[in-house]
């Protein structure tokens, strides 16, 4: 089983200026995020952005291909779907959307991900989640919650507490950290698709689910095609942010690193 792994890549960040080229211990995050990608089998790894500063610092990285792409686009889907235009992909070629801010993803994940998909021909989509342990999380709207039927094919996304346990999730439990929440999922978001869905995407109108969650794989859903989701092998650590994000990154690599 093959597949080909796309890093989107922007350079302006709000949160984190020119956070693709952030130095750490030596190198460049979109460069650690490509590394990781090449252990995970991957027959080619692809970064795409729309600024030549990240094609110049990945121009002499071995095996890491750089795509120059449209500054136009609105989400890193839409801008996979130009790569697969520019490499003139096989409709039935895998691709694996992994973001160019999380240089500790595993390479497993990617992986998995991209199996998920190739065993899953009904599904257009395929994505991971993790349970969620943490009561914080279970009510953080930042931490996306997953449904899924008895297939694991996606239901819904949602910021909000889903599913809602009537009887389990009361004030006096939440106050006494006494919840069971073992039915709630946290969405991970990496994605495989087709080249033969990424065709299509571009042209899916956006769905009025999406704008009110600000969830792009609500466009998805809305249009009748199916998302796969397993539970991830290994749960990724948080991606980078913020400053902070970025000190604890350089902190858990200086460690494995032995610096």
């Amino acid at each position: 089983m093959s597949f080909i792994v796309i890093i989107p890549a922007r350079y302006q960040s709000t949160r984190l200026p020119a956070k693709p080229v952030a130095d750490i211990l030596g190198k460049t995050m979109v460069e650690r995020v490509a590394e990781q990608a090449l252990k995970s089998g991957a027959k080619q790894v692809i970064v795409a952005t729309d600024d030549q500063r990240i094609v110049d610092v990945l121009n002499n990285i071995e095996n890491v291909d750089v795509c120059l792409t449209s500054k136009d686009h609105e989400s890193g889907t839409d801008r996979l779907a130009e790569v697969c235009q520019q490499y003139q992909f096989d409709e039935n070629e895998i691709i694996v959307n992994v973001q160019g801010d999380e240089p500790l993803i595993p390479p497993s994940v990617i992986k998995q991900v991209a199996t998920n998909l190739a065993n899953n021909q009904q599904a257009s989509v395929a994505t991971l989640s993790a349970p969620i342990a943490d009561q914080a999380d279970a009510f953080n709207i930042n931490a996306v919650k997953v449904v899924t039927d008895k297939n694991n094919l996606a239901l819904y996304f949602s910021r909000a507490t889903t599913p809602w346990d009537r009887d389990n999730f009361t004030e006096e439990n939440k106050q006494t950290n006494n919840i069971d929440l073992q039915h709630l999922q946290r969405h991970i978001g990496i994605y495989a698709y087709r080249v033969s869905f990424l065709q299509q995407y571009s042209g899916l109108s956006v769905s009025p689910l999406e704008v009110i969650e600000k969830l792009e794989q609500l466009r998805v859903l809305w249009h009748g095609y199916k998302i796969h989701v397993d539970t991830a092998c290994e749960v990724p650590p948080a991606g980078v942010d913020t400053i902070e994000d970025l000190q604890r990154v350089i902190a858990v690599l200086s460690e494995s690193e032995g610096l």
